[in-house]
Formats: structure tokens, C-alpha cells, sequence
């Protein structure tokens, strides 16, 4: 399959889609490989729930999915199969506040035929006169829920990335498929964008809103885009009180989070670029200490209450 025209289908007419010289950012956000506190699909989510929008263009996610790795869920009742979450990779066109229209890609991460999906993308892209990309993804880090949320940045153009933004090192990780096409659409000449948010890792299976709300901050200065906030910080302070409130009872996890706040004051007072975030001289409690202490707690939430469609 070399066209990749046959990787999607349009779901409206492309040629009235957006106003004739609108020059949109596509934000991309492709839920799977990094998506620590599932702060991708909360923040794509949100921006369909509190933004009107309509579906461009869907992905032939047959063609990009393996089924058997990450098996989509039925929903069984009683004696007979009620409801099937069906996967999909969908390009829409969103308008923020201001009625400013911008694309977002979002849906599942192809497994499957990266080249070429990327290449359908870009292809889309150019049709649209899209103007800058802007890659989302979210990784656990060793930083408390306390403190301020941080991320780290990349572009292809150096001059977007802000010092205090800049990992400051050399790292060599496994690829996924919007870093590739954030690279791929720099290589292209399109601005291209990524912001990877700092979720703590012992929070990096539970939602957690405050990453989110980051990203679209972030999406919103980089884009000149409009963007309501309010529902994610909201759920955002719904998390933090849960999380303190089972801290309070546990002087187990208080000594835990307690060495990584000095880690992270530490680093916040003495930073250079090469000295990264992991750095310290203090023993650092391990993911498995932190997420052990905090399983039995997240098992016991409600995700209907603090998931994405009631942000």
C-alpha cells in the first residue's frame, strides 16, 4: 500500500474545511507508548469535551493497530456483550475560545507502518497550510506532586525552547511515533514542537490533570490559541487533596515524597544545564517503594470521577 491517501478518508469536504489562508497548528497527541498519568488522552480529551470541533479525517486504524498488544475492551452485561471501545486515530479541526481553528491528531499510537503514516500526516499537512506542529507526551520522573510541574522541550527551531526547559545533556531513547513525526516534520521545514511533562512516577498509572493542564498552557502561548483550563485544574486540586490527604496517614510515604521535595529544591537552586533533574546525592526512594505504598490507594478511586469525560 504506497498511496497513503489509503490510510484515511475524509470525513467532510477538505476544501471548505478552514478558511482560506488560516494557516493552523496541528497539535498532535497520540495516547500509548508516553503517556505517564494519562495526561495525553486527558489533555486531548478535554479539548473535545470544552471545544466545539468536527472530524476531518479518520485513520484506517486496521491498517496501523496491532490488535493482539493492546487489545481494545468489550463491555460485558449480564449475559451478552453491550458495548465495544472502539480504537481510533482521528485528524479534526478544533476552535479554541476565539473561534480560532487549529488541528489536533489524536487517538491511538500507530503501531504499525510509521513511515507511512507519518507521511500521510505530513501530505495533510501541507494541504492545509498548516504553520507549526506541537508534539505532546508525558514521562515519569523522579519529582514530588507538591511542586510545580515541570516539562522538558524540544523543537527544530532552538530559539523556541526556553533555557529552564532544556533537558541539558545528551540522551539516546526509544522512539515512538509522534517523536518521529515531530522529527520527521522538522526535516520537512514545519516548525516542529514537543512538550514531554515531568509526571511523578509514582503517579504515573493514575490520571493526573495537572500535567495536562500544562501541556495546553504550553500549546496555547506556543500557538496563540485560546484555551479553557479551568475543568483540568478543577480535577487537577481533586487529585492533590486525595493524594495528601492518604500522605497525611502514612509516615512511610511522607519520608519518601520529603526526599525527593529536597532533591527538587535543591536542583530548583543550584540549576545548570548539566546538572538534570535525576541528579543528586541522596538516596532517592525507588518507583516500586513509592508505587507500592500508593497501589492499594489508587485502586480504591473512582475513575469515572477524575477521568477525562467528566473534566
Amino acid at each position: 500500500m504506497d498511496d497513503t491517501s489509503e490510510l484515511y478518508r475524509f470525513a467532510r469536504d477538505p476544501e471548505t474545511a478552514l478558511p482560506e489562508g488560516s494557516a493552523p497548528v496541528l497539535v498532535h497527541g497520540l495516547e500509548g507508548y508516553s503517556d505517564a498519568g494519562h495526561a495525553v488522552r486527558l489533555a486531548t480529551n478535554h479539548l473535545r469535551n470544552s471545544l466545539d470541533h468536527e472530524v476531518l479525517a479518520s485513520f484506517a486504524i486496521d491498517d496501523l493497530l496491532d490488535y493482539r498488544s493492546r487489545r481494545p475492551t468489550l463491555t460485558f452485561t449480564s449475559d451478552h456483550f453491550s458495548g465495544y471501545d472502539e480504537p481510533r486515530l482521528d485528524l479534526l479541526i478544533v476552535r479554541d475560545v476565539d473561534a480560532t481553528p487549529f488541528l489536533l491528531l489524536a487517538g491511538m499510537e500507530p503501531d504499525l507502518r510509521w513511515e507511512r503514516f507519518i507521511k500521510a500526516v505530513i501530505e495533510l499537512s501541507d494541504r492545509f497550510g498548516v504553520r507549526a506542529a506541537v508534539g505532546l507526551s508525558a514521562i515519569p520522573m523522579a519529582v514530588p506532586h507538591t511542586r510545580p510541574t515541570g516539562l522538558t522541550a524540544h523543537s527544530s527551531d532552538r530559539s523556541l525552547v526556553a533555557p529552564e526547559d532544556r533537558w541539558g545533556g545528551e540522551l539516546t531513547v526509544p522512539s515512538s511515533a509522534s517523536t518521529l513525526l515531530e522529527y520527521r516534520m522538522g526535516e520537512h521545514g514545519v516548525v516542529s514542537t514537543g512538550f514531554s511533562v515531568h509526571v511523578p512516577h509514582y503517579l504515573a498509572q493514575t490520571d493526573f490533570p495537572a500535567a495536562a493542564k500544562v501541556m495546553l498552557e504550553r500549546i496555547g502561548t506556543l500557538g496563540d490559541l485560546n484555551l479553557p483550563l479551568a475543568a483540568l485544574d478543577d480535577a487537577a486540586e481533586k487529585i492533590r487533596e486525595r493524594v495528601d490527604h492518604h500522605i497525611e496517614n502514612n509516615e512511610e510515604v511522607q519520608s519518601l515524597v520529603a526526599a525527593l521535595e529536597q532533591q527538587y529544591d535543591a536542583f530548583t537552586a543550584q540549576r545548570s544545564e548539566d546538572q538534570p533533574l535525576l541528579a543528586s546525592d541522596q538516596p532517592l526512594p525507588s518507583g516500586d517503594e513509592l508505587g507500592a505504598e500508593f497501589e492499594r490507594f489508587l485502586a480504591e478511586q473512582d475513575d469515572r470521577e477524575t477521568g477525562p469525560d467528566n473534566l
